[in-house]
């Protein structure tokens, strides 16, 4: 039997079925379902931007502690309203890609309309928490490295600043995303690739975030 063609799949809950994609498709494929886990450090800046001008937060994670080293344990970059309203944003962003209109790219709108909606919301919250943790991590090493914010300009470090992300969603993803394809492990080896290149992405959303002015700094 042929397998079905590439664009027949859900966009968060497929079925399981690895259909015969070449290596660039697979890439594609995995980097749109995990598209809500790499857009959500952009919606984070956006919440913890915005939000405070209402006169609500910003409220860091770490309470301004500061760790043994002398330096703040996460700094004022990670904030509680970035964490949650990010991952939420996330959340409605898988919904919204499950609204694209019949025969484009990886999208079943059958599926869409008939309930699933909300497990999207779920499922787009997810990646976007679970990418969050990673770039927390990643924000806790470069402190832990002396490298601090200081107001909107936080130190740069292009590794700490991309992989933790990728690497965090990745490995959420297949641990407990198994009943969706999100956690095929036909997927792994893109996942790979997708981390190697990450850092190219990641600097290219930020540019679009920043040129936009959803940023204050391109990286």
């Amino acid at each position: 039997m042929q397998n079905p063609p590439l664009g027949s799949k859900a966009v968060c809950y497929g079925h399981r079925v690895m259909y015969d994609f070449n290596v660039f498709e697979m890439m594609l494929f995995t980097l749109w379902i995990y598209l809500p886990g790499f857009l959500v450090n952009t919606f984070a800046m956006m919440w913890g931007k915005w939000l405070p001008k209402t006169g609500y937060g910003p409220w860091p994670i770490d309470g301004g502690r500061v760790h043994k080293d002398g330096n703040r344990i996460l700094g004022d970059g990670k904030t509680w309203n970035g964490l949650i309203g990010g991952s939420l944003t996330s959340g409605l962003l898988c919904v919204l890609m499950t609204m694209i209109p019949e025969n484009w790219i990886f999208i079943s709108p059958t599926e869409a309309a008939t309930g699933w909606a909300a497990n999207a919301f779920l499922v787009g919250t997810f990646l976007g928490f679970t990418s969050l943790v990673g770039d927390s991590t990643g924000s806790y090493f470069k402190r832990r490295k002396g490298m601090k914010r200081e107001g909107e300009v936080s130190s740069k470090a292009p590794l700490l600043d991309t992989l933790p992300f990728a690497i965090s969603v990745f490995v959420f993803g297949q641990i407990f995303l198994t009943n969706s394809d999100h956690g095929s492990r036909d997927l792994i080896v893109p996942m790979l690739m997708l981390v190697v290149i990450t850092p190219i992405l990641h600097r290219s959303f930020n540019l679009i975030g920043y040129k936009i002015g959803w940023k204050d700094v391109p990286y």
